[in-house]
């Protein structure tokens, strides 16, 4: 199991098109993906899940996730929140 906290850097926050990428990302491993903040906590492969947890700039959300691809999967959620899931600002 890997546990990680992760800071939200891009500026819109986890908005609806930053919730699909990382469901994208997150949907593509077979381990269990759980993604809270906090005041909520949400399935990583769920966009409506992740889009309620309404993290915004500047917040932080904690990553565990548990499973045979565990490592990989915590490096490509990494890479992505780290890379303001691809965004320019």
């Amino acid at each position: 199991m890997f546990n990680k906290k992760l800071a939200i850097t891009n500026r819109l926050g986890l908005h609806a098109r930053a919730a699909s990428v990382f469901v994208k990302t997150a949907s593509a491993f077979s381990s269990t993906i759980n993604v809270s903040n906090q005041e909520k906590e949400s399935n990583g492969k769920s966009i409506m899940s992740m889009m309620l947890l309404q993290a915004a700039c500047g917040s932080d959300i904690d990553i565990c996730i548990e499973g045979e691809d565990e490592t990989e999967a915590m490096a490509a959620i990494e890479a992505l929140v780290n890379d303001k899931f691809g965004e320019s600002e």
